[in-house]
């Protein structure tokens, strides 16, 4: 269902744009297991039925949990590609706190490595440049790790331009994830910048409609007259907003999984698409 979405290629991985984010597969807090384990790894395997081969993770969602939720409902992955995070310490529920002290990452990298099963992370990114050390640092850090095969690509969580360039002196950047959806712009600049030197852009919280499409919301009427759910006009906009969008939407909903999905094969009319450009403007 997910081939509409169009594929991307970063670093020497072509997948479909549409992915999946597993920190919802998490227990409250993104911290723990979640109420139903089995429905966890049900989504997992169901959205690889669907057609994802994208998957984002970190080691910091349960901590540990997804991602050994993500091996056992997966592996073997075939051609899905597991993208992880480091970078966050967890201290307890929807607390997080930068930590990239190059000691560190490597022993996340390798424990990632355990987790999930793999010999070498398809995609592996700093969760956060940690401010209280010299950013330098973290992306040697990131080099080391791609130079010694411990890792096939190197992106970046949460950066603005700068940060992205100062990286790129020192090791090749694949992918950059920032928060980005309908209503929230802030990384533009950073998605342009992308674009013009061809680096897959992830937007986390890409769907983000709760108080969009609210009852009289900026996203209602539009939901209204075009027969489209709100997640449906997220993705598909995001989608259609750029070549290097790979949007990863969230859910522990086998529902709400399909209905993300199906905004891969939704081509929005232009009078839809300056509507939903206006919302954020």
């Amino acid at each position: 269902m997910t081939a509409g979405s169009g594929t991307f290629t970063y670093a020497d991985q072509t997948i479909r744009r549409l992915g999946y984010g597993a920190m919802r597969i998490t227990g409250p807090g993104v911290w723990g297991y979640p109420d139903d384990l089995e429905n966890a790894r049900a989504v997992l395997r169901r959205a690889v039925e669907l057609g994802v081969d994208f998957i984002d993770t970190a080691d910091s969602y349960g901590p540990h949990v997804s991602e050994e939720l993500i091996r056992e409902a997966l592996h073997p992955y075939g051609n899905v590609r597991i993208a992880t995070k480091a970078g966050q310490l967890r201290t307890g529920p929807n607390q997080w706190v930068p930590c990239g002290r190059p000691a560190y990452l490597r022993q996340q990298c390798e424990l990632s490595l355990r987790r999930l099963g793999q010999e070498s992370l398809d995609l592996f990114q700093l969760h956060r440049v940690d401010p209280t050390m010299d950013a330098d640092e973290q992306f040697g850090a990131l080099a080391d790790l791609l130079r010694e095969g411990k890792v096939r690509a190197i992106g970046l969580s949460e950066v603005s331009v700068e940060n992205i360039e100062r990286a790129r002196a020192i090791v090749p950047i694949a992918t950059v994830q920032n928060l980005y959806n309908l209503g929230n712009r802030q990384s533009e600049s950073v998605l342009e910048y992308c674009e013009r030197e061809n680096i897959g852009f992830i937007p986390w919280f890409p769907v983000a409609a709760g108080q969009l499409a609210r009852a009289g919301g900026p996203l209602d009427e539009i939901v209204r007259s075009s027969g489209y759910s709100a997640a449906h006009l997220s993705l598909a906009w995001l989608l259609q907003r750029s070549p290097v969008i790979m949007p990863i939407p969230g859910t522990a909903s086998l529902a709400h999984l399909a209905e993300n999905c199906e905004a891969a094969d939704i081509t929005l009319a232009p009078d839809v698409v300056s509507a939903l450009d206006r919302i954020g403007a």
